[in-house]
């Protein structure tokens, strides 16, 4: 197992961002936000990119700016995923050739908790579904949890622990991988 790239996923709202930079300053490392390498590379908001072309328009960029952030060996080993990154194959085998996973869950009440909270999320992300916040949540999760636990070398529980406890789970167990963990 390599733990050249350390990506983290999980759905919206779960911590990865936070996570992803906690871990990367105990690593000594940068933390990549896919999300704004998309917008950066786009030159557009996700909304925008979601508004020109749905859902497939973007999935597009997603997977090109993972292979690019992937192959890149200039920029930080830190990758905060989005939480629909896991959705393609070829994404899914990406992480799995260059790096390590771990996967932030926490209860749909918890994630609409964190969303609702979050003045950016609304702005920055359409809703995927028509369906209530709770309820898309709740839909999404129950298809993308098979694809999260298939890529997933580590499984982290984020509405049980605070983000520093968990970056420092996660720095311990990459320790154990035998990893170049640097600090």
């Amino acid at each position: 197992m390599t733990t050249d790239r350390i990506y983290l996923t999980g759905y919206r709202g779960t911590g990865k961002t936070t996570v992803g930079k906690l871990i990367s300053a105990e690593l000594a490392t940068e933390c990549v936000d896919l999300d704004h390498v998309i917008e950066q590379a786009a030159g557009k908001t996700i909304r925008e990119i979601f508004a020109e072309g749905g859902e497939d328009l973007f999935r597009d960029w997603e997977s090109r700016c993972l292979r690019q952030v992937a192959a890149d060996r200039s920029q930080g080993r830190v990758i905060s995923l989005g939480g629909g990154a896991i959705l393609r194959e070829q994404n899914r085998d990406v992480i799995r050739q260059t790096g390590v996973c771990i996967w932030l869950t926490a209860s749909p009440d918890v994630i609409a908790q964190r969303l609702a909270a979050d003045q950016t999320t609304g702005r920055r992300r359409p809703a995927l579904t028509e369906l209530s916040p709770v309820e898309e949540i709740r839909e999404l999760l129950a298809r993308r949890e098979p694809l999260y636990r298939q890529a997933a070398d580590l499984i982290l529980a984020s509405d049980a622990k605070p983000p520093e406890q968990l970056a420092r789970d996660a720095v311990r167990w990459l320790g154990r991988q035998g990893g170049p963990i640097s600090r």
